[in-house]
């Protein structure tokens, strides 16, 4: 099984996101503003901030509720990133003067509605490459040449799975309600813990002190905090997760679920451009999807990039395919003692689950270097990474690809 689509051809190697500017996400909008409206439609710039936490100080500035303002997606925090939101009730000019540090407002205009996730075409990516090989500009054009007409394997990757890269697994015990199993994935494994108190939280948590561990832990830690403190007042590990969050428990859950995706994509990595009998297509105009029955008069359409063979956002609603497809995503499913039925967990954390295409198409695709290395210009779809476009350019360790700016706030 190959490593990579482009396995053929070389990487380039180096690193990515030794500063803020050298990784800029713009949001490209389904469609302008019309003018007037309840809602301001921002177009903002964030440098080090997270989507929420830049949302939070803009909440306070203009004087709303964060619950009322709207977002279309998540932008990593270890980027410069230009993506829109809308603030109910407030205007242009209330705009005008804001200085707040690490925001920038480059446009503001009315609208009617509120904008809700997931409503943009995509993301335009500008990346900085540092440290690459010999031949990167022509490695790197080569390797986008390829990936413009097969279409870039759609992974998650590894922003998915958290600074300790096991959010999957917490995921997976909350399914299983193994909950002691899932607090020792949230506390985390001393080995793999770089942070000083951090790491000596989780030697004593390890130890059977949850006590001294909730103290030892550094104060961005507040989630982790709180589990920490019911478990030394002697409840039980259940109510101690399901005290957490619900947005952070179904992140959880979500990141289960892209680990799952990510290994089918992985098993079809060689195939990823051909359509199997009882295949889910998904058709990339709208988002819908269909049987395969005949595979070879729809190939085609696949060949044009028009429609893509689907995978598995497990869940309790999710369609399921078929022949070959449908035993390979039934076989991974049955591997971790799950059942479909296992995503109805209630609570507002039931998993309804969807079909995901396995590859999606690449567009404005450029290539140059200058004194500072590689830089590479391209637009995905929304929903994809750029990542998945760097790992089959690189080719190098996956750490290369989370960058050298702090993943985590913690203090």
């Amino acid at each position: 099984m190959p490593d990579y689509l482009t396995d053929q051809l070389p990487g380039t190697g180096g690193h990515i996101k030794e500063t803020c500017e050298d990784f800029l996400v713009e949001e490209l909008p389904l469609y302008p503003a019309c003018g007037s409206g309840e809602h301001l439609m921002l177009e903002v710039e964030k440098r080090g901030l997270t989507t929420f936490e830049m949302m939070r100080r803009l909440a306070r500035a203009l004087q709303v509720k964060e619950r009322d303002m709207g977002y279309a997606g998540l932008k990593d925090a270890q980027a410069t990133t230009r993506q829109f939101i809308s603030v109910p009730g407030a205007t242009p000019q209330q705009t005008a003067d804001l200085d707040l540090e690490g925001i920038r407002i480059l446009s503001a205009t009315l609208h009617r509605n509120k904008l809700r996730p997931g409503h943009l075409a995509g993301n335009r990516f500008t990346i900085r490459v540092r440290d690459t090989g010999p031949e990167a500009e022509n490695i790197a054009g080569n390797v986008l040449h390829i990936l413009s007409l097969t279409g870039v394997p759609n992974f998650f990757g590894v922003q998915r799975y958290g600074v300790l890269g096991n959010s999957h697994l917490i995921g997976g015990a909350l399914l299983r309600q193994d909950y002691p199993g899932a607090i020792r994935q949230i506390i985390g494994d001393p080995e793999r813990i770089t942070n000083p108190s951090w790491r000596q939280a989780a030697e004593l948590f390890r130890d059977g002190d949850p006590a001294a561990a909730a103290a030892a832990l550094p104060r961005g830690m507040r989630d982790e905090y709180q589990l920490l403190q019911i478990l030394a007042k002697g409840q039980a590990p259940e109510k101690a997760v399901l005290t957490l969050p619900a947005r952070l428990l179904r992140l959880y859950l979500s990141a289960f679920q892209s680990y799952l995706f990510d290994r089918v994509v992985a098993m079809r990595l060689a195939s990823l451009d051909i359509l199997w009998p009882g295949d889910l297509a998904y058709k990339h105009d709208n988002g819908a999807c269909f049987l395969v029955a005949d595979a070879a008069t729809e190939q085609p359409r696949a060949d044009r990039l028009e429609i893509s063979p689907s995978g598995p956002l497990f869940g309790y609603k999710m369609s399921q395919a078929g022949a070959a497809q449908g035993m390979l995503e039934q076989a991974l499913l049955a591997k971790e003692a799950l059942s479909l039925e296992h995503f109805r967990l209630g609570r507002g954390l039931s998993m309804p689950g969807e079909r995901r295409p396995l590859r999606v198409p690449i567009s404005q695709t450029r290539v140059q270097t200058d004194a500072d290395g590689l830089l590479l210009s391209f637009a995905l779809p929304r929903g994809s990474y750029a990542t998945s476009v760097l790992r089959e350019i690189m080719k190098t360790p996956a750490d290369n690809l989370q960058g050298t700016v702090t993943a985590r706030n913690i203090e």
